[in-house]
């Protein structure tokens, strides 16, 4: 972290991935939420959303489109049953994946659960400019990834590089 640099809030989206969740019950979402504020970030929306591919896709391509949104960090559907298809919704949008991303997740969640690590299909990437985070629906797991990965990502102090220096160039062709 260096001091020699500003923090640089961001407008994040977040999407709650379930078929089961209500606003009352979700755990994941209000903590992203939390994590989000306390980092001095903006959340410009939040919903949840059923596990549908094209529900899914419907509203990170409305947020992917707007420019007022920088970063959407979904919870949930990332696992391996039938109704989880989070990745199958995001990977069509995405303009590039960030293969670093779920191996890293995957490193980290192994010292902690082992290996039901295999598991988890995280994924992220970058469209239209926008960093996309697809985390597992698991409070636990939206802690670490958001605490280990992407908090530093999504700040600018961070060295020796971090996303947000990079957010200016996303759109170069």
């Amino acid at each position: 972290m260096s001091q020699e640099r500003e923090f640089i809030p961001l407008n994040l989206a977040l999407m709650t991935i379930s078929d089961t969740r209500t606003a009352a019950d979700d755990k994941s979402g209000a903590l992203l939420r939390r994590l989000v504020d306390e980092a001095g970030h903006r959340i410009q929306e939040q919903c949840i959303v059923r596990d549908d591919i094209y529900q899914i896709r419907a509203n990170i391509s409305r947020w992917i489109a707007d420019p007022d949104v920088q970063v959407v960090i979904t919870t949930g559907g990332t696992g391996i049953t039938g109704r989880d298809g989070t990745p199958e919704a995001v990977k069509p949008l995405l303009d590039k994946v960030i293969d670093g991303f779920g191996e890293m997740f995957r490193f980290i969640s192994y010292d902690l659960i082992g290996t039901s690590t295999l598991q988890s299909r995280a994924i992220a990437g970058v469209a239209n400019g926008t960093f996309i985070f697809c985390l597992p629906g698991s409070s636990g797991a939206c802690k670490d990834g958001w605490s280990k990965l992407i908090a530093h990502q999504l700040d600018y102090r961070t060295r020796p590089c971090n996303l947000v220096e990079l957010m200016p160039r996303l759109l170069e062709t």
